[in-house]
């Protein structure tokens, strides 16, 4: 066999030109078809989960980093999840964690899904995020705020890069990196891109001074990249956005446009609704005409008129995907209403119900009506195929 030193110039560069073509990464994926989603789909329980985070984090820096990552916890309470039909979680990330430590966030990302097929949950993770706290960091986290709601929830990524372009290579990396070394991983779900980017106005901001100017602007201008980002590393599972739009909810003229983006680049369509039976159906049947698999990924605010008892059963007659919001009290205290961020429910302003949230900390349900109805409808949709 001929080496290097000696091979015929030919040859030689023939090997050349091929070893660089294998070094190429492969072409990025499109879109899946209608078809090719349904197809995905029909493959798919009903599926039935949690927006998860451990009790003892207070947001998903706290929950990934190093020192309060805590595999022993989130196996207990998978148990939990598991043991009443759940068998899916939509877990957050953060970009911080990949520049701080890619190798190591993968080590601990692997042991999650470890963990969670260990109890035959398969998650969707969650990239990028524009609610809440726009000014996150490393380290230790701040202890929770009395009686107020996600008190210590971040963005992702924060708005002091979201607004410097040139810490966008920065947020590629991370996407491409993340996605690329779980591509083929059969225990992920999903990917939602970007939770909830149709932000609200800055005026209604709690962190006025720290969020991006032109914040709505720079995501919408993002998000395509993010979903391209994604598609770069050709994974196998889908890719979606978790709408929650104010407007739209009828004909395509009246989305907004990042709403129509997320449609537009989504494999599988996905939506938040935190309003009564009636909102729920008619956000379900806006979705319809675009003939591919939905997942209501954020649901379930006592309060406020969403309920387990009022929502599961239409998702479930749909078909939808039901992942709602909290499954163990704990540090992020969505136990909370929104409003506690105006009026903390501390002193003499009690908490008469529960906001989010299916078991305390120590596994007990907090109704065990609830409970029952879920593992009854999980049960019973499990073998279902979509339509």
């Amino acid at each position: 066999m001929s080496t290097p030193r000696n091979r015929p110039p030919l040859l030689a560069c023939l090997a050349a030109l091929a070893c660089a073509f294998l070094a190429l990464p492969a072409a990025a994926r499109a879109r899946w078809s209608e078809q090719a989603a349904r197809d995905w789909y029909g493959r798919q329980p009903w599926l039935v989960g949690a927006n998860y985070i451990p009790a003892n984090a207070i947001n998903e820096l706290e929950m990934w980093q190093a020192d309060t990552f805590d595999p022993e916890r989130i196996d207990r309470e998978l148990g939990w999840a598991e043991s009443i039909g759940m068998n899916t979680m939509r877990v957050f990330l953060h970009d911080l964690l990949w520049q701080q430590d890619a190798a190591g966030f993968r080590r601990r990302i692997d042991a999650f899904l470890t963990i969670a097929a260990r109890h035959h949950i398969r998650p969707m993770f969650v990239l990028f995020d524009s609610v809440w706290d726009p000014s996150p960091h490393l380290g230790k986290q701040h202890d929770p705020v009395p009686g107020v709601h996600n008190s210590g929830w971040v963005q992702s990524p924060g708005g002091a890069e979201l607004a410097n372009p040139a810490k966008y290579p920065k947020l590629e990396a991370y996407a491409k990196g993340v996605v690329g070394a779980f591509a083929k991983d059969k225990r992920i779900l999903a990917w939602d891109l970007w939770n909830e980017p149709s932000v609200e106005p800055l005026e209604d901001s709690h962190w006025p001074a720290q969020e991006a100017p032109h914040k709505d602007e720079l995501v919408r201008k993002l998000l395509p990249q993010a979903f391209g980002w994604a598609r770069a590393a050709n994974p196998s599972q889908p890719l979606t956005s978790g709408m929650y739009a104010s407007g739209g909810w009828s004909t395509w003229d009246k989305w907004p446009r990042t709403a129509q983006i997320q449609i537009e680049e989504s494999d599988v369509l996905s939506f938040h609704s935190y309003g009564a039976p009636q909102e729920l159906t008619r956000r379900i049947e806006s979705l319809l005409p675009y003939h591919r698999p939905i997942l209501c990924t954020e649901y379930m605010a006592r309060s406020a008129g969403s309920t387990f008892e009022g929502s599961l059963p239409i998702l479930e007659k749909y078909h939808v995907g039901a992942i709602n919001w909290g499954l163990v009290a704990g540090k992020t205290q969505t136990i909370y209403p929104w409003d506690s961020w105006d009026k903390p429910y501390t002193g003499e302003h009690r908490l008469a119900v529960w906001f989010h949230d299916v078991f305390q900390a120590d596994g007990r349900p907090y109704r065990q009506e609830e409970v029952d109805l879920i593992r009854h409808l999980s049960g019973r949709g499990r073998d279902r195929s979509s339509d």
